[in-house]
């Protein structure tokens, strides 16, 4: 566990970055520091492996106050991913992974057997490891930076705003494959971010901070979104917080209907027999959706073609077996609002369609959550 017990950073010209902050942060959970600019979240997080060194209270690593520790011994065993991932420029990538395992005592030869692994553990391809940071994508940097803070087996990673300067496809793909690596090695992360949807969807627990460095909140995501403490955090967390709410609850048992396919290729006659109150969603050979297709668009065609779909709408994805969603009411919410057609398209692991939502039943759905009590008032 690390505790934060009354601590303040005041530095030298009076400024207070961060203000008698008390804080408990749970063992294999991810804990997210979250707010606006000047509200000392990247402070607190570098007293904890004494980038920055606190001017009073006491921050504690399983009962030990760090301050009773060598700073360089502290970080060898605290993983740390910035921004930008940090990498040496002038190494391969397998030696910017063996970089820790080298310094901690293991052979050059063990490093990078122990770099190779992690590289497929974050997933990237193994040929990747002879390039140099500069030859990869910004996404790939990312992992690597990844991969290197874990090279020691740390059981605590801190990670400062590591996903901020890629764009929203790779930052949301980073997201999730650190949410997978969490559900198999539990570690305990703490987490800086500005953004509120990503500390929303990566965090056990949530720190909301104001400016001046003083704790708002400290609580669960759903709670944080259903009981703001104050006007700060209401808006902070933003007025569409109902919206981000449903994300936290499960859109397993929604009926998910038929919905009008057509495959890819076919005659203008056999598709317009398709339709359903005027759309069809086009599929490829693997029954995998390409896109919609509406009964004007098929009056200047002569058959179904890739390049004509109008695209627009999200996915969610279905357990088959017990026929609800494996998703969230917000995806699938989202997949029927999203959608030309107003019906979102359910697929299976393989992507293909089992069927189609429509709005209203997500929000019946969302109402008899309310009534069980699922949702909190």
């Amino acid at each position: 566990m690390i505790e934060f017990q009354a601590v303040t950073k005041r530095y030298d010209d009076g400024t207070v970055a961060v203000d008698s902050l008390d804080l408990a942060i749970d063992d294999g959970q991810i804990t997210v520091f979250v707010g606006p600019s000047g509200c000392g979240k990247t402070t607190s997080l570098r007293m904890i492996n004494r980038m920055i060194d606190a001017t009073s209270g006491s921050i504690l690593l399983d009962g030990m106050d760090v301050r009773a520790q060598h700073p360089a011994l502290l970080r060898r065993g605290i993983g740390y991913v910035i921004q930008h991932a940090g990498l040496f420029p002038h190494r391969t990538v397998l030696d910017n992974v063996a970089t820790v395992p080298v310094l901690t005592g293991a052979s050059r030869r063990a490093a990078r057997r122990r770099a190779a692994e992690l590289l497929e553990t974050v997933g990237l391809p193994a040929e990747l490891g002879r390039r140099y940071p500069a030859q990869l994508s910004g996404g790939q940097q990312q992992r690597v930076g990844v991969a290197r803070a874990l090279a020691a087996d740390p059981p605590v990673l801190l990670m400062d705003e590591p996903f901020s300067a890629v764009d929203p496809v790779v930052r949301d793909d980073l997201q999730d494959e650190l949410l997978r690596l969490q559900s198999e090695l539990d570690k305990t992360i703490v987490f800086v971010t500005h953004d509120i949807d990503e500390a929303i969807k990566l965090g056990d627990k949530v720190a909301v901070l104001r400016v001046g460095g003083r704790l708002a909140q400290y609580d669960t995501p759903a709670a944080l979104l259903a009981k703001p403490i104050d006007d700060f955090v209401s808006s902070f967390v933003g007025r569409d917080r109902g919206y981000r709410a449903l994300g936290f609850l499960s859109a397993h048992g929604i009926p998910v209907g038929p919905v009008a396919s057509v495959p890819v290729g076919s005659p203008v006659e056999q598709a317009r027999g398709l339709l359903d109150n005027g759309w069809a969603v086009v599929v490829d050979a693997e029954n995998r959706p390409l896109g919609w297709v509406s009964d004007r668009a098929l009056s200047t065609v002569d058959e179904v073609r890739a390049e004509d779909l109008i695209s627009g709408g999200s996915l969610y994805q279905v357990d088959a077996e017990s026929a609800g969603t494996a998703g969230s009411l917000r995806n699938a919410l989202d997949s029927a609002l999203s959608s030309p057609a107003a019906l979102g398209i359910a697929v299976d692991a393989n992507g293909a369609v089992v069927g189609g939502v429509t709005a209203d039943t997500v929000l019946r759905a969302l109402a008899d959550a309310r009534r069980s009590g699922e949702v909190p008032t």
